[in-house]
């Protein structure tokens, strides 16, 4: 079985009720943090998440919406007495500049700061991040502002798959990556230059032949949660859900 939580389903600009978009995979003996906006620490207890159990991080890209909580997070990891290695994930770009940030805070002279390894993931499609026998994660190059990464997340086999397309516009790329997926993770941040209306998700989550749709990524001005989900049923016929944050989505 495998499960990712929704830790936060805004856009660039959160609410009370909706953090910025990131995301909580466990699957086999991994338990990984894909992007770090906010407090992740603060954000992880309130999900029920030991923070002790985390494992990796993925980063997808070097907006502020989604690595402002980096080095809050290796800092209270290390405040908090961890000692065992964290392993972050980042195409070339971003983790030149999480180290960058890293190093205008001083880190390399906390004393007893616990090992963090940084591996770069390659710029092309299907590269593999982590392969485990209870969990493959593969990344290809979505079409954003900068440099970013969808996500495909295949729990033990093949048939049991979670796909996210981080923040994009709409892209046979993720068609790829959530190709019979049985949940595509789709932003709808609105049509435009790096992004994707709830329609054209829809369109994508057909294509790719998706069991279901998730829409994260919304602006903070949406009321209308029904409006969200109608017009992604425009274009795709399956089951269509405005995610919530620490709304769980599971695969067996």
């Amino acid at each position: 079985m495998g499960q990712v939580t929704i830790l936060g389903s805004a856009s660039a600009v959160p609410t009370r009720e909706h953090e910025n978009t990131h995301l909580f995979i466990e699957g086999g003996d991994r338990a990984i943090l894909v992007d770090t906006p906010g407090n992740p620490v603060v954000r992880l207890k309130d999900a029920g998440i030991d923070h002790a159990s985390l494992t990796d991080v993925i980063l997808t890209h070097f907006h502020p919406d989604h690595v402002s909580g980096f080095a809050p997070l290796l800092m209270d990891l290390w405040l908090l007495g961890r000692k065992k290695p964290l392993t972050v994930f980042g195409l070339e770009s971003t983790i030149d500049r999480a180290q960058k940030m890293m190093g205008l805070y001083g880190w390399h002279y906390w004393p007893g700061f616990y090992q963090v390894n940084f591996i770069i993931v390659p710029s092309h499609e299907m590269a593999p991040l982590i392969d485990t026998p209870g969990l493959r994660i593969l990344a290809s190059p979505v079409k954003h502002l900068v440099p970013t990464m969808g996500l495909r997340i295949e729990f033990g086999s093949a048939d049991k798959v979670i796909a996210y397309s981080c923040d994009t516009e709409p892209s046979q790329v993720v068609v790829r990556l959530a190709e019979g997926a049985q949940a595509l993770i789709h932003e709808a941040t609105g049509e435009g230059v790096g992004h994707t209306s709830p329609e054209q998700a829809g369109r994508i989550a057909a294509q790719a032949g998706a069991k279901s749709l998730y829409l994260v990524h919304y602006p903070p001005d949406i009321e209308d949660f029904d409006q969200l989900i109608r017009e992604a049923q425009r274009t795709f016929s399956g089951p269509v859900y405005a995610a919530r944050d620490f709304q769980k989505i599971t695969v067996a």
